[in-house]
């Protein structure tokens, strides 16, 4: 294995002192010290392949360089995106990322909180978020700095990087109103959450303004945004409202639920009822029909709230800066969305 080049390396062979080595690194200290010597100790650390640690540079700064990371369904595919996002900025400024899940519990989240602030975390990204939320109020009470991320809590002034569902939810609406659609049906996502709520409030908006028909019979809220919630709610919905011939899902997870219901009916996706997903997680092209959903730039997502948490941490962050960003979501048009039947 590699010796690990040392600052104490560096020093000898640049033939300085370790402290004035670090001065040189260091680009808060680095105009202290005579020009040549910084080219040279640059040039040393450069040749050697020096890299400061990270841990002992948040030492010197009281920061740990850490940021936890609270993901709520780790099985859901849209939070890998975000994660990946987020790791790659914040590992290019010397962070590591700890992420935890909570398996949707709002009592696992309040303890994994919890241990992230007791590993003195120097900030968290926060994707468990629901519209009203103690422990985001706890957080904001203690000084935590801290982003939100696909979800939003009312009442509460921090940071959010969210997907404007109100254009994604008209992009599918009006995909199948195109396809000649006027019987569209909604599961729904949780109305705890702020996208379940802002996606159903989305999709009644734009079926008004197409002067579709709506009515409460038309939309069934599932209990989370997985596969089976999805199944039952689409059943319930299928039984109540047998003349729809299309259903805007809240989420892709919850539209294959959907699937299952309507070919469960004797009916076929894609012809006798066409069925719009959101998120476009990977693999959808594969599915049987290939699924037609809303796109959202999620990888973006993690990106954002990355770069909106690193100037809190650092205490450069400045007013006027927006207090939540919406990414603008496309629609990826598929198998799984066509003209009723006649």
């Amino acid at each position: 294995m590699t010796k690990q080049v040392t600052l104490r390396d560096v020093a000898r062979e640049a033939g300085v002192h370790i402290s004035t080595a670090s001065r040189a690194l260091n680009p808060e200290t680095r105009s202290i010290v005579n020009r040549d010597t910084v080219d040279r100790v640059l040039a040393t650390a450069n040749r050697l392949g020096y890299r400061p640690h990270p841990l002992a540079q948040g030492l010197r700064k009281n920061r740990t360089m850490s940021v936890g990371m609270v993901i709520p369904d780790i099985e859901n595919p849209l939070f890998g995106p975000i994660v990946a996002g987020a790791e790659q900025v914040l590992g290019s400024e010397g962070y590591s990322l700890l992420i935890t899940n909570t398996d949707i519990s709002q009592g696992q989240t309040s303890e994994a909180v919890d241990a992230l602030v007791e590993r003195r975390v120097d900030g968290m990204i926060l994707a468990s978020a629901s519209r009203s939320d103690d422990v985001v109020v706890d957080l904001v009470d203690k000084g935590v700095h801290m982003v939100l991320v696909n979800r939003a809590t009312e009442g509460v002034p921090v940071p959010a990087i969210l997907g404007d569902d109100l254009t994604g939810v008209g992009l599918a609406v009006d995909h199948l109103a195109s396809l000649g659609h006027e019987r569209i049906g909604h599961v729904a996502g949780p109305q705890h959450l702020s996208t379940g709520l802002g996606r159903h409030q989305a999709f009644l908006t734009r079926m008004h303004s197409l002067n579709l028909e709506i009515d409460a019979s038309a939309v069934e809220e599932a209990t989370w945004y997985q596969v089976d919630p999805g199944y039952k709610a689409a059943r319930t919905l299928l039984e109540r409202r047998p003349d729809l011939t299309a259903i805007v899902a809240a989420n892709d997870l919850i539209a294959l639920g959907c699937y299952r219901a309507v070919m469960e009916s004797g009916q076929e996706v894609g012809v006798d009822v066409s069925i719009t997903g959101y998120n476009d997680i990977p693999l959808l092209d594969l599915m049987h029909p290939p699924m037609t959903s809303v796109r959202v730039p999620y990888r973006q997502m993690g990106v954002e709230a990355a770069n909106t948490l690193l100037p809190m941490m650092s205490g450069e962050a400045t007013e006027d800066r927006p207090i939540s960003i919406r990414l603008t979501p496309t629609l990826s048009i598929r198998q799984s969305t066509a003209p009723p039947v006649s």
